[in-house]
């Protein structure tokens, strides 16, 4: 839990305010993907290489995770851009196969509606010091199984045994996804309401 207003000690601020960091680039190069996946998918389709760009990016948000915990360089920074990265490239992937009919539009709009959804949580957790609470695990579940779900959707837009293969799982990862990413948006708001009926609102100077 962020708390803009708690004091901390010399030491670990000084670690909390590290930018460069392994963990921090990873996530830099996930963001830089995003437009290089869109002007694949939407531009020349080349769909093979779109693929490796959401696998490369499947493994850059484990990796940066790991390592901000196995190295010790976990950063106040490196708590925003991974998230960050993780919602551009779920934006940029609901736009690109909603652009070419593999998924339809609605699904394209209630994805991205959830982020919307808890960013207009984020005035009412000022009042009480905070800037955000902790990323929940059913949030990286939805976030783990939508980027299952993406690359096999896009392998499942051709016609043979793997293509149809690859659209049943990706529906299935899909489905799944869509349902935890909203029952974890869900049970933010809950913490959120829980935060306010518990703390007394920060008094302003």
């Amino acid at each position: 839990m962020t708390r803009t207003s708690r004091a901390a000690p010399k030491k670990s601020r000084a670690v909390e305010e590290r930018v460069f960091t392994i963990p921090n680039a990873l996530s830099f190069v996930r963001l830089l993907l995003v437009p290089v996946f869109l002007w694949l998918v939407m531009g020349p389709k080349w769909d093979e290489l779109a693929l490796v760009v959401l696998m490369v990016s499947g493994v850059t948000d484990y990796l940066d995770g790991k390592l901000a915990r196995s190295l010790g360089q976990t950063s106040k920074i490196g708590a925003i851009l991974d998230p960050v990265a993780d919602r551009f490239f779920i934006l940029a992937v609901v736009i690109g196969l909603g652009y070419r009919d593999i998924i339809p539009w609605w699904l394209a709009v209630i994805l991205p509606l959830r982020d919307v959804f808890l960013f207009s949580l984020v005035p009412f957790l000022r009042t009480r010091g905070y800037s955000s609470l902790p990323v929940h695990f059913l949030g990286k579940a939805a976030t783990a199984s939508l980027l299952y779900a993406f690359p096999l959707l896009l392998l499942g837009d051709a016609t043979g045994t793997v293509a149809d293969l690859a659209n049943v799982f990706g529906w299935a990862f899909t489905v799944w996804g869509v349902a935890l990413y909203w029952w974890g948006g869900v049970l933010y708001a809950f913490q959120v309401r829980r935060l306010l009926a518990t703390t007394p609102p920060v008094q302003r100077s």
